[in-house]
């Protein structure tokens, strides 16, 4: 029958070297067994060592890819990605809020894992006010969690009041990601706050290695693909978890410097 398969969508921007970005959520897809699509947002030039250049895609353009999906495929659930400036922010929120393309994940791309901002004033607050009201869930990381709620998050506590405070800002659920360090990480505690008031952690031992580009961008898309195939918010989360931790795990030796974690996980494994 036309358009069983299950199809997911995600909204972002392109990284040559293929380690993050819209790359990294098609790779996911594939191997969550569902069929990815993309809308391309910007595209950077770079490799293991860095970004060396960029360019953001027109308004017109983006509006044109968001139509021709919407014409013809049947999207269960998508997610957002890097989206750059305050035009398109506003551009993507114009077009999804119709709720066409099911369960939206928005993985805020505010500050690197390592801290550096990656959006100006304007486009944090356009971000914060047009697209935080559709997510059905956000995954800030910790500095990114930390911006949003304005708090440290020196202590658990201060992360469940981060999570409630988040909450606040629009998305039914809130996963915030825990603290990457070298120096200070034994395990990497995640908190989830849900739509229904409840809630959990997820913990998983630090793996201190260089390939780590996409972290994120695979954590989300896995819940994304997950959401598709009919698993619950907390099911998807935990499986998504456990494919990240394997993909980082398992290091693929790809560049120079910091690579991308490793897609080629077998399900046996996780």
């Amino acid at each position: 029958m036309m358009n069983e398969f299950t199809q997911v969508l995600t909204i972002g921007g392109s990284d040559s070297d293929g380690s993050a970005g819209i790359q990294a959520d098609l790779k996911t897809f594939q191997a969550n067994n569902v069929y990815g699509m993309s809308v391309l947002t910007a595209a950077v030039a770079g490799n293991s060592y860095g970004i060396h250049d960029q360019m953001l895609m027109p308004k017109s353009f983006i509006e044109n890819q968001i139509k021709d999906i919407k014409d013809d495929f049947k999207v269960s659930a998508f997610k957002t990605g890097m989206l750059s400036d305050s035009n398109t922010i506003k551009t993507v929120a114009k077009q999804i809020e119709d709720k066409q393309f099911g369960f939206f994940v928005l993985d805020p791309v505010i500050i690197t894992k390592h801290g550096d901002m990656l959006l100006e004033q304007e486009a944090y607050k356009t971000l914060i006010e047009d697209l935080f009201p559709l997510a059905d869930l956000i995954t800030p990381n910790y500095y990114e969690a930390q911006k949003l709620s304005g708090l440290e998050l020196n202590s658990k506590d201060e992360i469940i009041n981060a999570a409630k405070i988040l909450q606040e800002l629009g998305p039914k659920n809130v996963l915030i990601k825990g603290k990457h360090s070298k120096n200070e990480t034994t395990d990497v505690e995640d908190y989830v706050l849900l739509e229904d008031g409840t809630s959990f952690w997820f913990s998983q031992p630090f793996v201190d290695t260089e390939h780590i580009n996409g972290t994120g961008d695979t954590l989300s898309s896995t819940i994304v693909a997950q959401v598709a195939l009919g698993k619950n918010l907390k099911e998807s989360i935990e499986y998504a978890k456990k494919f990240t931790y394997q993909a980082i795990k398992n290091v693929i030796d790809v560049g120079h410097k910091y690579g991308p974690i490793n897609h080629f996980i077998k399900n046996d494994i996780i």
